[in-house]
């Protein structure tokens, strides 16, 4: 089976005060992925420096929008230039990249619509990888959750490495979306309200001590808990049809 054609696929990076992992990230991607787009959401280190010194495109926000701001950018310029698949990885070293090209593959294959990476094949793994055991519990807990609601059967939620074929992003009204991180989980709720096809594989678990990219704290974490919620009974409430909730309807 040939490789899919790396012309086709777009990887995009949300980076903010990532200078001290940017350029690792950059470089454990495969060689064949040169479409690349960095969005340094108003970073106050060399963020901007290392992407121009790496020869990727790049796009910058003068102040800090937040997650979901750096999102709607980094989509919105992969499909004016031409993407079929769009891979959104975090900067912050924490998943590897090395699998970019087959979660790209299942979405050309017409296997899926959206992969995610899933840290979460193991508990000992997940714990012995640097993931907290309260991060661990919420990850568990919230991804139950959200699988038995969307009607789902995957392993992590909450990853920063996924990929999104464009006619799904297409389909999303993710410009309704917040601007910090609740952003991923309504985006997932919206694609299983259209009916998309998300899958996930597995990859490994590696927390650093670099946080730029993810919550760090725990009451960050259980705020960030609250939003899944949210967005889990304003979903139930759409497909029940008690609400018509314009940001779960197809463009």
């Amino acid at each position: 089976m040939g490789r899919p054609e790396s012309q086709n696929i777009w990887v995009f990076i949300p980076a903010y005060n990532s200078a001290a992992t940017l350029e690792a990230t950059l470089k454990d991607l495969p060689g064949e992925l040169t479409n690349i787009v960095v969005v340094d959401d108003g970073s106050s280190d060399e963020t901007s420096q290392i992407a121009k010194a790496n020869n990727v495109n790049l796009i910058t926000h003068e102040r800090n929008k937040g997650y979901g701001a750096s999102q709607k950018s980094g989509y919105k310029f992969a499909l004016d230039n031409g993407a079929e698949v769009v891979i959104m990885l975090h900067a912050d070293y924490q998943y590897d990249p090395r699998v970019a090209l087959i979660m790209a593959e299942l979405i050309l294959l017409g296997n899926c619509d959206l992969v995610l990476g899933n840290r979460i094949r193991t508990r000992r793994e997940a714990l012995d990888g640097g993931m907290s055991i309260w991060r661990y519990l919420m990850n568990r807990f919230s991804t139950n959750i959200e699988n038995v609601i969307l009607g789902q059967n995957l392993g992590d939620f909450h990853s920063g490495l996924r990929a999104y074929s464009a006619k799904a992003l297409n389909l999303i009204r993710f410009e309704f979306n917040s601007d910090n991180f609740a952003f991923d989980q309504e985006l997932l709720a919206q694609a299983c309200a259209l009916g998309l096809r998300v899958g996930d594989i597995p990859i490994p678990v590696r927390y650093g001590n670099n946080f730029s990219m993810q919550i760090s704290g725990m009451w960050q974490t259980i705020r960030y808990g609250n939003l899944t919620l949210r967005i889990l009974l304003l979903f139930l409430l759409h497909k029940s049809r008690l609400l018509r909730i314009k940001r779960f309807a197809s463009k």
